[in-house]
């Protein structure tokens, strides 16, 4: 190894111009999945229109079945959503694989950011999806989405708290590791 091989990965990479526990990374990194949602969103609007829940799309279903309403919301399974859900998952992660480096610091900010990704992405469909607006974001508009605390479902109050204890555990102890 060069001797300027060794004094960058000493400093921590040549490309490490921001620490992962600077407040900066972290207002960015939250700002990007927000903007992947955003993106995200318009997607789907153009795939299922005003037909939320794959409901309109050749696709498998499996609905009310005791798991789905533990583990799912009480929303049908699709074909559909089996799919997605962990290719985005494996998208989120593939910054950890390409840059070789794993921790546990660095799979909690993953975690939480693809829990923030789906609650704004959901929010966000509702909001410009034109069969919709803001105005139809009610439980009688979305029978998908079967309980609601206050003025959203309760989803979103769950991954919001999940997501920001885990942002909060991404912060703490270090975040260099390779795998």
């Amino acid at each position: 190894m060069s001797r300027l091989n060794r004094r960058v990965s000493a400093a921590g990479g040549a490309n490490n111009w921001l620490a992962f526990n600077h407040p900066l990374l972290l207002l960015l990194t939250v700002g990007w999945t927000e903007l992947l949602a955003l993106f995200f969103a318009h997607v789907e609007i153009q795939v299922e229109g005003k037909a939320g829940w794959a409901a309109s799309l050749p696709t498998w279903r499996i609905e009310h079945r005791w798991w789905l309403d533990v583990f799912w919301g009480g929303r049908a399974m699709t074909g559909y959503h089996a799919w997605l859900f962990p290719c985005m998952a494996l998208f989120f992660h593939f910054p950890l694989v390409f840059s070789g480096t794993w921790s546990w610091c660095r799979e909690a900010r993953v975690l939480a950011c693809i829990m923030l990704f789906w609650l704004s992405e959901d929010f966000l469909w509702f909001v410009m999806n034109p069969a919709y607006g803001l105005a139809r974001f009610r439980p009688q508009f979305i029978p998908w989405h079967l309980h609601w605390w206050g003025p959203v479902p309760s989803d979103y109050w769950v991954f919001l708290s999940i997501a920001a204890i885990l942002f909060w555990l991404s912060t703490r102890g270090t975040s260099r590791s390779n795998v």
